[in-house]
């Protein structure tokens, strides 16, 4: 029995660090896709189409005025660009935002300040409403956090004379990128993201996603598929699959960077991965069976459905933390060291593979490899930090739909008292991360204890990591705020 107990252990721990290891060179092959940018611009057009630019907005009373005015600087021709403040706040942003709006019309901008009684369907009901009161052939979309630079239309909207493309999406930038450890993991892992996988997966003809911000989609577009829907907490990945789906292409401009705010403590941070992770799963839910059923080349599908299920390396980061230890005394109770080769190959693999990625994206953006070398440590002690709390989002997404849309808190001040009015700490359930970082801890003291020295620099990371992460999340609850601001 004892035997028969002991191959399931080793069976598990080796089928979810083989699925790691998979998911991890999967990244790889991205970079590997990658190619040189053509650096090809489509002519202006003959005749600009008119845009309708849409500010949803939700409390948020230093960003939201900012972004208005860089809007209303678009080098846009006037008669052909109209502004939708889409405010849902409850607080004094809609006072300020109509100061501004007011300002602004006295000058000739086409701007109006939509409210709704009911926050209805959250961003998804906001920008849907808005549409309904549009005149725009194309639709741009910028969260309140976000800074455009006034060619950005100028630069977007000529892709859009290629009638088969659906959405255009710009990469993002950080202008808190500096600020601290966290910010600066937070930034290298979007790079990745943008730089990278949207990169790659735009020049192979495969799938990727609208950002909920910094991007235009055509009009019809947003109708053909089905409108926005709020059946999920990523309305953008949800109608980005739809409108692909129905043919709609969507192209990725790398160089048309717009810059934007990161948050700055952890749990904003973790408010706004639990909502895009949850919201993954929810969309893997509601359209993973539609992608499979699709007639499409079956690269594309395969690549979909990783994209999708990425999210599940949150849960098996998890069960690879709980089965480390017991895997490792097994084999060294056995004396077995045959699978030593197999471990050392398979997380160097998967390290190699992230740290490739990593230093690809930087590469593309003209940024030290270096600096991004020196964070890959702490890049990935985050990561198994955050895996509990991203494991817990994406069985949430899974098994139920929706979800309140909890805004992310940004500031583009260091905060202070003032302005922890606005933006108190997102109280987060800590419980299940104080047990699994306290079992982690308990398997730390086993291995040094039982001798099994060579866990131990496995057991490091995840212990660091877990406590990190914990740590900061409890550290607002103790008085000790500008430990969790500034990790």
């Amino acid at each position: 029995m004892a035997e028969s107990l002991g191959t399931g252990v080793l069976a598990a721990y080796y089928g979810v660090l083989g699925l790691l290891a998979l998911y991890a060179l999967h990244r790889l092959l991205l970079v590997l896709f990658l190619r040189r940018r053509s650096g090809r611009v489509p002519a202006a057009p003959a005749v600009w189409p008119r845009v309708t630019v849409q500010l949803p907005v939700y409390n948020e009373v230093w960003m939201a005025p900012r972004l208005l005015r860089a809007v209303a600087a678009f080098d846009y021709p006037r008669d052909r660009l109209e502004i939708q403040v889409l405010d849902d706040s409850t607080d004094e942003t809609s006072a300020r935002l109509a100061a501004v709006v007011a300002e602004l019309r006295a000058v000739g901008c086409d701007v109006v300040h939509l409210r709704r009684e009911l926050r209805f369907g959250y961003k998804a009901g906001a920008l849907a409403a808005g549409l309904a009161h549009s005149h725009g052939e194309l639709v741009a979309i910028f969260d309140a956090d976000f800074l455009p630079e006034p060619d950005f239309l100028r630069r977007a909207v000529p892709h859009f004379a290629d009638p088969g493309v659906g959405m255009v999406q710009a990469a993002w930038g950080h202008l808190n990128r500096e600020r601290s450890l966290l910010t600066a993991v937070q930034a290298l892992l979007l790079d990745g993201h943008f730089q990278v996988e949207h990169a790659a997966r735009h020049q192979s003809g495969l799938f990727f996603n609208f950002n909920g911000t910094a991007g235009l989609f055509r009009r019809r577009t947003i109708e053909d598929a089905g409108g926005w829907q709020h059946d999920t907490l990523t309305e953008d990945l949800d109608l980005s699959y739809r409108a692909q789906l129905r043919g709609w292409r969507f192209v990725f401009l790398p160089d048309l960077v717009v810059p934007s705010q990161l948050p700055a403590d952890i749990a904003a941070w973790k408010g706004q991965q639990n909502r895009w992770t949850r919201g993954s799963a929810q969309t893997l839910r509601k359209l993973g069976w539609r992608v499979l059923r699709a007639r499409l080349p079956w690269r594309i599908k395969l690549e979909s459905m990783v994209h999708l299920t990425n999210n599940l390396c949150y849960p098996l980061m998890v069960a690879l933390g709980a089965l480390l230890f017991p895997a490792m005394y097994l084999r060294h109770q056995r004396g077995d060291w045959r699978f030593v080769a197999i471990d050392a190959g398979l997380f160097a693999a998967a390290t190699l593979s992230l740290v490739v990625f990593y230093l690809g994206s930087q590469a593309a953006l003209g940024r030290s490899r270096w600096r991004a070398l020196a964070l890959q440590l702490p890049l990935m002690a985050l990561g198994i930090g955050m895996s509990w709390h991203n494991a817990r989002a994406t069985l949430t997404g899974l098994f139920r739909r929706g979800g309140v849309f909890v805004r992310t808190p940004k500031n583009p001040h260091r905060v202070d008292d003032d302005d922890l009015a606005h933006y108190q700490p997102l109280r987060q359930p800590v419980l299940g991360e104080l047990l699994y970082c306290g079992y982690l801890v308990g398997c730390t003291v086993l291995a040094v204890v039982l001798g099994v020295w060579w866990a131990l620099p496995f057991l490091a990371l995840f212990v660091a990591g877990s406590m990190t992460v914990t740590g900061l999340t409890l550290a607002p609850r103790f008085g000790w705020r500008q430990l969790a601001q500034r990790p």
